[in-house]
């Protein structure tokens, strides 16, 4: 039973990660943390292990919704590769910072950032329900810049970096909501990659949990793509606000 449970954690992430391009840390780790009292079999898992083994089956839920975006033609490959110029050293840049300074004493501010950023989106904006699924042409050295911020505060704050890309390329970069998420979700592919890669040298991942809950966050990653295609831009703006004020707020607390 206490299995099941795990799986359907995996399941639930994979499913809203995937329908808001988060990618589903956000979702796996606070629940790993608040279930080991419950669970016997997360008994003694450390923060550490929780973001590590979250981030290594990220890289699965990103593939498998991925894959089905693909078939929906709403990945924006050709933008996804300077975003990834950026964000990649980003990460690793916030993983260096994060050893030097007092991040605690930050979270507060970047919780409020992150719940401001959610209310950029009352502002009027271009997008409309007929909006084209392929993004447009944006600026590449823009793109480096805003995405490598991004990578920082990914790699700083142990979130991932959908969290802060999706509202950028849409606010930022004119995207539709629907692609904003799929090529969020390619991108998390690499992002997680990377960071696993010094989490699995620390022996941060634990394998056993990661194999229970691969399955569910791979089956949640095509469940949320579907979930998406059937979403207006409208609504998938209104659950991204409601989402992000919800990480601000976890962030703060």
């Amino acid at each position: 039973m206490e299995w099941i449970l795990l799986l359907l954690v995996g399941l639930l992430a994979g499913t809203i990660g995937s329908i808001m391009g988060l990618g589903g840390g956000i979702i796996v780790v606070p629940a790993l943390l608040l279930l080991q009292s419950k669970l016997l079999i997360l008994s003694g898992i450390t923060p550490q292990i929780a973001v590590g083994t979250s981030l290594f089956i990220m890289i699965f839920t990103g593939l498998s919704a991925t894959i089905s975006y693909i078939k929906q033609k709403q990945v924006d490959f050709k933008n996804s590769v300077f975003f990834l110029c950026g964000m990649i050293p980003g990460v690793l840049y916030g993983v260096t910072l994060n050893k030097t300074i007092d991040v605690d004493s930050f979270l507060t501010y970047f919780g409020l950032f992150i719940i401001g950023i959610s209310f950029l989106f009352l502002l009027p904006r271009k997008n409309s329900e007929n909006a084209q699924t392929s993004a447009p042409r944006v600026n590449w050295i823009v793109a480096v810049l805003i995405s490598f911020v991004v990578g920082t505060f990914s790699g700083l704050f142990g979130i991932g970096g959908g969290t802060i890309m999706v509202p950028a390329m849409i606010l930022l970069f004119h995207f539709s909501p629907h692609a904003a998420v799929a090529t969020s979700m390619f991108m998390i592919i690499f992002t997680s990659l990377v960071g696993s890669i010094s989490h699995l040298m620390l022996g941060n991942v634990h394998w056993l949990y990661a194999c229970v809950l691969i399955p569910g966050a791979w089956a949640g990653g095509k469940l949320g793509a579907f979930i998406n295609k059937k979403l207006k831009n409208k609504t998938l703006v209104i659950m991204l606000r409601i989402f992000l004020c919800v990480i601000g707020l976890r962030l703060i607390i």
